[in-house]
């Protein structure tokens, strides 16, 4: 690859509205061009030479494309197009990412291998969400009428697929809060903790990430909490999904938007971009795990980040010591603790894992928190030039994941993106339990969770089991409050009783 082709990200820029009434609120095109004309200020263009020079735009996937609430008009049905006509810009191809957290750094690892091939000389990446002021708007009774018809469907870059079966869905795991507790109760087995051990550790761990929300612009929550307050469940502060409360939660209800620019050595320089707002991608890689929760090798490893971890050091010529600064992906709990595992950080690790404060409290905007997260940690490496940065992304249930390693400084080495095929046959080859449909008999809980109601009510028990023989099932418990309760008080993990076949659903009953 030649020199001046190597990619670069030369452009950062971010929104977060808050406090304006619905009305004359930016709805999500609005949000993206804000986002993109502070992207172009970043770096140091004109607004208007970014809209004459994009040639690859590219919006990740909101959480709004997919509602069509009735009275509201919110559903856009092609936002590149949309937006590309709010930026004035004609030339540039157009695409939509697929579902999932990963999505961002996995757009940003495929931009700049097209990028180093020649393929495209000034791209935009994008993403946006306006879910706070559709709430708000509803319960007023508004119109917010962002509704924007075409004539063509977005062209995807990446497949969609559904992250679960129909008996996943059946039995509750559809939900983000029903299904990542299940990796949180298995990490406190595999830590060998009392649940009021783990609880102290896992609001020890937020903690540290209010400390960074309270210093960021653009946090939707900028306080610091302690880890007490995070912790402990109360009226305001409810159970979600035991074991986790509603301030160990991705907080999605925002208004955010993130835009990057990214182009080649030699464009930055014919448009005049300065160096010092360069920002190499040093390393990346992609990868899935097995790709339903069910199929799991356990709930406590993450085999497919490990996996791209290694890839990316590589690629960047770095070892996890070198690496000064860390956003590691956050929507729960568990999803930092298996990431930062994986990774061989220890607990005690005096480095920051989050340069935003993290889902729960920077905000989680749908799939787009992690283009939030690349712009921020760019900031950070132009203030701290030399130094690295690590970004990890993380989509459906600890299943797709994506890496990136950034410096104000090149590799020694020509850059060139490893094709994830080579790797990810190895992850798919390893062996998990096998699953049965219809489970019969005794059993022991391998992990398991409590949902909890508006009302602070537990109201469902899910299960993820093995019987005798090794085969895993999953299963709903008895809908009785006293068991649903005692599951929350006293360790399930281990515990036996039966399975059977209920109304179409599979119910364990402990002994």
């Amino acid at each position: 690859m030649p020199e001046d082709l190597i990619p670069i990200l030369v452009g950062a820029g971010q929104v977060t509205e808050k406090g304006v009434d619905p009305s004359a609120a930016m709805g999500p095109v609005e949000l993206m061009a804000e986002a993109a004309w502070r992207a172009a200020d970043d770096a140091g263009i004109a607004r208007e030479k970014l809209a004459a020079n994009l040639d690859f735009l590219v919006v990740v996937k909101s959480v709004l494309d997919v509602l069509q609430v009735e009275g509201l008009n919110v559903g856009i049905q092609n936002p590149p197009e949309a937006l590309a006509h709010r930026l004035g810009t004609v030339k540039a191809k157009q695409y939509i990412t697929a579902t999932g957290g990963n999505t961002p750094q996995s757009l940003v690892n495929r931009t700049a291998e097209m990028i180093a091939q020649g393929k495209v000389r000034f791209a935009l990446l994008t993403g946006s969400e306006a879910i706070d002021t559709m709430l708000k708007a509803f319960k007023a009774g508004l119109n917010l009428n962002w509704s924007i018809p075409s004539s063509l469907e977005p062209e995807p870059l990446f497949p969609e697929r559904d992250g679960t079966t129909e008996e996943e869905k059946s039995h509750g795991l559809f939900l983000p809060i029903n299904t990542y507790p299940l990796f949180e109760n298995a990490l406190r087995g595999h830590y060998n903790r009392t649940i009021a051990e783990h609880q102290k550790k896992l609001g020890q761990l937020f903690s540290r990430f209010t400390e960074v929300a309270a210093e960021n612009p653009y946090a939707w929550f900028p306080e610091k909490r302690s880890p007490e307050e995070i912790a402990a469940p109360s009226q305001t502060n409810r159970y979600i999904g035991f074991p986790y409360t509603k301030l160990m939660t991705a907080m999605i209800n925002v208004n955010q938007s993130a835009a990057l620019i990214m182009t080649s050595v030699k464009t930055a320089r014919e448009l005049g971009i300065d160096e010092s707002r360069w920002v190499y991608l040093n390393g990346c890689a992609d990868a899935t795990d097995h790709w339903y929760v069910t199929d799991r090798l356990n709930y406590f490893t993450s085999p497919a980040i490990s996996t791209v971890a290694n890839r990316a050091m590589i690629m960047a010529e770095c070892i996890i010591d070198e690496i000064d600064f860390f956003d590691l992906y956050s929507c729960f709990p568990s999803a930092v603790q298996i990431t930062r595992d994986m990774l061989d950080i220890n607990e005690t690790d005096p480095r920051q894992l989050t340069v935003t404060g993290g889902l729960p409290y920077h905000g989680g905007p749908g799939n787009n928190y992690v283009m939030h997260a690349i712009a921020a940690m760019a900031e950070k490496l132009r203030n701290n030039p030399g130094k690295k940065g690590l970004v990890t992304a993380n989509g459906w249930y600890i299943t797709k994941h994506a890496i990136g390693i950034y410096s104000t400084d090149p590799n020694n080495t020509p850059w060139q993106r490893e094709d994830p095929v080579s790797y990810q046959r190895n992850i798919e080859s390893q062996p998990h339990p096998e699953s049965v449909q219809n489970p019969s008999g005794q059993g022991t809980v391998e992990t398991y969770t409590v949902i909890y109601g508006r009302e602070g009510e537990p109201v469902q028990g899910i299960i993820i089991g093995r019987l005798e023989d090794g085969r895993r099932f999953l299963a709903n418990t008895p809908q009785d409050r006293l068991l649903l309760e005692n599951l929350t008080a006293y360790d399930a993990l281990g515990m036996a009783g039966s399975a059977r076949q209920e109304k179409g659903l599979n119910i364990f009953s402990p002994e």
